[in-house]
């Protein structure tokens, strides 16, 4: 399953995602928002990271204005590695290199076509292991 939310900048790019990914077979988990008024972008993020790091969904978008905002909340997460993404390539290294369980993108910067790219990538690329997996845990044992 993959969860899917987004603050009032990005709640149309999030609707057409999630129409988009449902029509590709996937099981989709929409958290929000329903509707383009003002909320607080890091709440959404918060609540995509959760249902990934809780193991209710495999992976996670979350989506803010540019992405920068919901990428931050969502790191914070323990277990969470949010990968902020503006391009293909980024999406595939986010996933071969850091395995990245939730995507991050930006409502106002990206259009459907490149963000459904992204997505496709991004659920199709298979973490590479080896000495990546070295560093995948070093980011996992930061603490404060």
């Amino acid at each position: 399953m993959i969860c899917i939310g987004s603050d009032h900048a990005a709640f149309e790019l999030k609707n057409h995602l999630r129409d988009y990914l449902i029509n590709k077979g996937y099981e989709v988990k929409d958290i929000g928002v329903d509707s383009p008024i003002s909320v607080n972008y890091p709440k959404y993020a918060e609540k995509v990271a959760r249902e990934v790091a809780s193991g209710s969904c495999q992976y996670g978008i979350t989506l803010c204005g540019t992405g920068i905002g919901a990428s931050m909340a969502a790191s914070r997460v323990k277990g969470i590695r949010c990968a902020l993404c503006t391009n293909t390539f980024m999406a595939r290294l986010a996933r071969q290199h850091n395995d990245a369980n939730v995507l991050a993108l930006g409502g106002r910067v990206l259009g459907n076509g490149l963000a459904e790219e992204m997505v496709d990538v991004f659920l199709n690329t298979e973490f590479e292991g080896g000495r990546h997996a070295v560093r995948v845990a070093m980011l996992d044992d930061i603490k404060d």
